[in-house]
């Protein structure tokens, strides 16, 4: 079993006396005797342990039984990981290894170090980080799936982990002696495969993914009287933006999404030409970076949590959850992106998740190596999964209903897909069938030329789906939030003068402003945005602006108490001032001039 190199200096830094001295307003100093728990796998780590004397051994332990030492860490250094910036469960042991003194700084005031101690911050936040990576390289501290793992539900659970950064190991009972003996006294039938081993002990039979974070502690139990500044919807790009931006200027912020962080932008392969990325990076590490970000700043993840419905009372906006919980805020905004377009072919449901899959990820590219896969869509995120899946797959059959790439991709993926040997580009072509085995894995797949109407078959089990997107709004159907004719959420200058004018009184919306007052909409979600990370980076920055002129606004209209702070008016999302006293229409102006995205940190 893998152990973490305790000799990375990054990793595991030595802080000063005096670096020391600095960090004791954070926190209260404990004492431990030899052997002493400070935390254990599975329940929520108290915060970060800065050691002044004695040891501490960290190690690894999984819910079947197995351990193995990660590191040992003495006087000068600290024992946690980013999931302490948050409160989330440990995922390793901590024991005392002789008499230990201890500074414990709990999450509240380890996010306000980062702020306040912006040097030690830093050196403590790569520390975290990486510490993280090595969790989830290892699988240390997460849960224990066992299936097959060409198993379709293996691969939900796998894909859901993954996504969420989430440590955790693979056993197929075909090959590992204690995997078998689990699924021989608690999955007798075949459907209760795959099974998921918690950390504290708790055995699930083929969980969604809604009982696995359940079961894992992902999703806080939250107060149910308060009410938050901001409620945003969607963790993707524009979403994670509008949490960092409106939690550094000190509002309180809560984030859902109903499966990960990064939304369609945490699937890409590569991206390259997002400013400041010259050699690339990973959809999942970009967005990952704004979802450690926006802790770090206090913004509350929720997720997976589903929101089914808004509504508003004089006094405050609601969410609605699936598990019957209403959330309240000031504002809302609406960052839920947009959901992958299905191919139209009557029997797809059947190969979903069997072969047909709308992402490409390790796990996926793993499951199609040395074979011929289909490829379908022409646009940007099909060109980057297709340089990707390239180094598995014997043979990619490109499939583009338009008559070229040109249409749709830039062109830097054009030139690099044409280089690519095992790659093959079919114009005006779709899919018009696809054929499985009894088990409903599929086997064939049957496509159209359109010009020539020639029909081509090929024993191919895995198709990969990037044909667009439609707008996920469906949540927002009874909310009277006015949407164009493609279901988009309409903002600014575009809400019709007639719909629901109280909602705003009498002026017009501000410009990522929705027909509701103090609801936003930034990203795809939002009609006429532009469909680039770049561009829901940067409107989540301006949603983040405008956050305080609808505040500011909003409290004028109600007590009045936006003259008790018209001496100082509101901070921006860059920091700028925002006088409340100057018209919408200059507001507008400011806003789109100075809420200009830094790249992420």
């Amino acid at each position: 079993m893998a152990t973490i190199d305790n000799r990375n200096e990054q990793m595991f830094p030595k802080l000063t006396p005096n670096e020391i001295d600095r960090l004791h307003r954070f926190g209260e100093v404990r004492h431990y005797a030899p052997g002493e728990a400070l935390f254990v796998t599975g329940s929520v780590a108290p915060g970060m342990y800065v050691l002044i004397k004695g040891s501490v051994s960290v190690t690894r332990r999984d819910p079947l039984g197995h351990s193995a030492p990660i590191v040992e860490e003495g006087p000068g250094q600290f024992v946690a990981e980013v999931g302490q910036l948050s409160g989330q469960p440990a995922f390793v042991d901590g024991h005392a290894i002789d008499d230990v003194e201890a500074l414990l700084i709990p999450p509240d005031n380890l996010r306000a170090l980062m702020i306040e101690e912006p040097e030690l911050g830093e050196r403590i936040m790569r520390a975290l980080i990486l510490r993280r990576i090595a969790l989830i390289e290892a699988g240390a501290g997460g849960p224990v799936l066992i299936g097959a793992e060409n198993s379709p539900d293996v691969i939900r659970l796998q894909g859901f982990l993954a996504r969420n950064a989430y440590p955790h190991q693979l056993l197929d009972p075909a090959q590992d002696q204690d995997a078998a003996k689990l699924v021989e006294q608690y999955a007798p039938n075949p459907s209760d495969l795959p099974l998921a081993v918690c950390p504290k002990g708790t055995i699930l039979k083929n969980p969604n993914e809604t009982e696995l974070a359940r079961a894992l502690g992902m999703v806080p139990i939250d107060e149910r009287d308060r009410t938050y500044d901001v409620a945003v919807v969607g963790a993707g790009p524009a979403g994670l933006s509008t949490a960092v931006y409106a939690a550094s200027e000190g509002l309180s912020v809560i984030v859902f999404d109903t499966r990960a962080f990064g939304g369609q932008a945490g699937a890409s392969a590569r991206i390259e030409n997002y400013l400041g990325f010259p050699a690339g990076i990973s959809g999942q590490a970009l967005t990952g970076r704004a979802y450690v970000q926006a802790q770090k700043f206090g913004a509350r993840m929720m997720i997976p949590c589903e929101v089914v419905r808004l509504d508003r009372t004089e006094a405050e906006l609601g969410l609605h959850l699936t598990d019957g919980r209403r959330v309240k805020a000031a504002t809302v905004v609406v960052a839920t992106g947009a959901r992958y377009r299905r191919l139209d072919v009557p029997n797809l449901s059947d190969f979903e998740g069997r072969g047909v899959w709308y992402w490409a990820s390790p796990i996926e590219a793993r499951l199609c190596r040395d074979e011929e896969i289909v490829l379908v869509g022409g646009g940007n995120s099909a060109g980057q999964a297709a340089v990707f899946l390239r180094s598995f797959a014997k043979k990619i059959w490109m499939l583009v209903r338009g008559p070229s790439l040109a249409e749709s991709m830039s062109q830097y993926l054009i030139d690099r897909i044409k280089a690519i040997d095992n790659i093959e580009v079919l114009t005006r072509t779709e899919i018009v069938a696809l054929y499985g085995s009894r088990e409903k894995q599929m086997e064939r797949v049957r496509w159209l030329n359109n010009v020539n109407g020639e029909k081509t078959e090929k024993p191919i089990r895995h198709v990969f789906c990037f044909i667009g997107a439609e707008p996920a709004t469906g949540w927002l159907r009874d909310s009277g939030i006015a949407l164009d004719g493609k279901n988009f959420v309409l903002t600014g200058s575009d809400v019709p003068s007639g719909v629901r004018p109280s909602n705003n009184g009498s002026g017009r919306p501000l410009p990522l402003e929705t027909s509701m007052r103090g609801v936003f909409a930034s990203g795809d979600v939002r009609s006429g945005s532009v469909k680039r990370v770049g561009a829901a980076i940067g409107e989540g920055a301006v949603v983040g602006a405008e956050l305080h002129v609808a505040r500011a606004n909003g409290a004028a209209e109600s007590s009045g108490a936006a003259k008790k702070d018209s001496g100082m008016g509101s901070v921006g999302a860059m920091g700028m001032r925002l006088n409340p006293h100057c018209t919408q229409e200059r507001a507008h102006q400011e806003l789109i001039r100075s809420a200009i995205p830094a790249p992420p940190a």
